[in-house]
């Protein structure tokens, strides 16, 4: 049921998101939709997933030191544009802060905006400032923008050992 629901909710986001008039026939009851994916690291399934507000409420229970392995779907935010060693994503209230098991992989850097399954360990952090301006960097922030960083703060983390990027086909 969660897989049948995750595939419809892929292809009407993708559907949806679509401004100009179309010259291909539209999808009819006999064409089918195929869900596949982009898999980076580990290899995991799309099975057992949760949603990132589910995920944000695990979160929110969390204290420093505690660590979660879980799967979970949420909106890619941000991606490092310097190699695609990190990204933000959308957690409703907040952001959570992803890097990859052992460097071992990294993101494509185009992938803001779309909605991602990632699998591995849920943690939170205090960041110090020098940390997030070298994210901010990274992430192509101003030079005012990063100076404006002189606090540490509580983020939520992620160490992601297997991430799938989901891709609509029309069969």
């Amino acid at each position: 049921m969660k897989k049948s629901l995750l595939i419809f909710s892929f292809a009407l986001l993708a559907l949806s998101c679509k401004n100009e008039k179309s010259t291909e026939a539209p999808i009819t009851e006999a064409e089918a939709i195929t869900l596949t994916y982009q898999s980076f690291g580990d290899e995991i399934s799309d099975e057992d997933v949760i949603s990132y507000t589910e995920m944000m409420e695990k979160y929110k229970e969390m204290k420093p030191g505690d660590t979660l392995t879980v799967k979970f779907t949420a909106l890619v935010k941000e991606v490092c544009q310097k190699k695609g060693c990190w990204m933000n994503l959308d957690m409703g209230e907040e952001e959570a802060m992803v890097r990859f098991k052992d460097y071992a992989f990294f993101m494509p850097k185009d992938i803001a905006g779309k909605e991602i399954i990632v699998n591995g360990k849920a943690y939170t952090e205090e960041m110090n400032v020098e940390d997030q301006r070298h994210y901010a960097e990274d992430g192509g922030a101003t030079p005012e923008e990063i100076a404006a960083i002189t606090e540490p703060k509580r983020t939520l983390a992620f160490e992601a050992d297997g991430v799938l990027i989901p891709e609509v086909e029309k069969q």
